[in-house]
């Protein structure tokens, strides 16, 4: 349904973004989900398939995938939009090299009469959503189009994530990670930090337990917020591993000084791809 407070410049992610609806329609963001197939059933992320399905599903060998949202559906958001008073639309998204979600929405944006600028992050999950909501904060101090654009982007590209995985398997079988790269992690029982450089998820370093890889993440997560000179965004995603994630959270607040990082499981789109077990912080600079 449309916004209540008309936009004139509309904003617009997927559901990767890892937006909680209360601050979605808070900052005016028009959220579009991605679809979740498991099994034979497909879902809507944000509506219908939760984290425990997915990570159920996962551990039980169920075939588990993801689906982009169709042009079709991008150009039901952008019209509706337009119709509600906005006239120009910044849609914000996640990789173009792990989603085809962006060609959906420049798809879309060919087909609709309201000028629609599409932003590939070349980021995932909460890179995708502290991106949009930079966005989002340039529009409300006044900003055009070309500031909103560039604060996305500004935020996406200073963006470090980084991210572990109990075993590259789910990245593997999803396509999103090299097959080499996931022989020689199950070949040496290491346990991978990754993280995401020019739109791609690749690896960071081996550490060879999982306690070593997550004190190395935290290492890694302290020392990027600590260069950021102007404050930053961090937040903690996981998915079945509310337990560790909330122990990674405490060290960090205690690291960098702050009352708490915040902890949410991430979303089923993600979460199909990297498999229960999975820790990742993210750091924006402001």
């Amino acid at each position: 349904m449309p916004r209540a407070k008309k936009q004139t410049i509309a904003i617009v992610t997927d559901s990767t973004a890892s937006l909680a609806p209360g601050d979605a329609e808070r900052e005016g963001i028009e959220v579009v989900p991605l679809k979740v197939i498991i099994g034979a059933q497909t879902y809507t992320e944000g509506a219908d398939v939760t984290s425990d399905m997915l990570a159920d599903a996962l551990a039980s060998f169920v075939p588990v995938s993801t689906s982009r949202p169709t042009p079709e559906e991008f150009v039901e958001v952008y019209t509706r939009l337009a119709k509600a008073g906005a006239k120009e639309i910044v849609s914000v998204h996640l990789s173009a090299k792990i989603s085809g979600t962006i060609d959906s929405a420049r798809l879309a944006a060919r087909q609709v009469k309201v000028p629609v600028t599409v932003v590939d992050t070349q980021q995932v999950g909460l890179g995708v959503g502290f991106a949009t909501g930079s966005a989002a904060r340039v529009r409300a101090a006044g900003g055009g189009v070309k500031e909103i654009v560039e604060a996305a982007e500004r935020a996406a590209r200073s963006t470090t994530i980084s991210l572990y995985v109990d075993t590259l398997e789910y990245l593997r079988r999803g396509g999103r990670v090299g097959s080499a790269a996931a022989l020689i992690g199950s070949a040496l029982a290491v346990k991978p930090i990754l993280t995401i450089q020019d739109g791609l998820v690749v690896p960071l370093e081996r550490v060879r337990t999982a306690g070593k890889a997550l004190a190395r993440l935290e290492a890694l997560s302290v020392e990027a917020a600590q260069t950021c000179e102007h404050g930053y965004q961090i937040g903690i995603q996981h998915l079945a591993n509310e337990a560790v994630a909330i122990q990674v959270s405490e060290h960090l607040a205690t690291a960098l000084g702050r009352d708490s990082v915040p902890v949410d499981e991430v979303g089923a789109a993600i979460g199909a791809h990297v498999g229960p077990g999975m820790i990742s912080v993210t750091v924006t600079p402001l």
